[in-house]
């Protein structure tokens, strides 16, 4: 079998997109917003575990990297809602299948599943 050529600069743009999708929480965030959360609020309710510091800071990085925009309504009080952007919404129809993998194949260590 002959040796394939690996691009080295689609390989450094995938990693960072995995790193990034793969970040703890982001993954939760955007599906949580896909499936209609859209202050913060709504999407801290829907991921369970997640401080609003760290919602905060995974907010403003998902937004940096154009997959969810901001937007604030001025109104008393002031809201913020946030959106998937057409980046992100194409990144959730790429992780649809990861979660459907990640259910058929349970990859839980068996010690995270053990009772006490």
């Amino acid at each position: 079998m002959e040796a394939q050529h690996i691009d080295e600069a689609a390989c450094r743009t995938f990693r960072l997109a995995a790193e990034l999708a793969g970040k703890k929480w982001n993954a939760a965030i955007l599906l949580a917003m896909a499936r209609g959360a859209d202050r913060f609020s709504s999407i801290a309710v829907a991921i369970d575990g997640i401080s609003d510091r760290l919602l905060t800071a995974r907010l403003r990085e998902l937004e940096l990297h154009d997959l969810i925009s901001r937007e604030v309504v001025p109104t008393v009080p002031v809201q913020v809602l946030y959106r998937l952007t057409p980046a992100g919404s194409d990144l959730i129809r790429i992780l649809h299948p990861l979660v459907q993998w990640s259910q058929r194949w349970d990859q839980t260590p068996a010690e995270a599943t053990a009772p006490a």
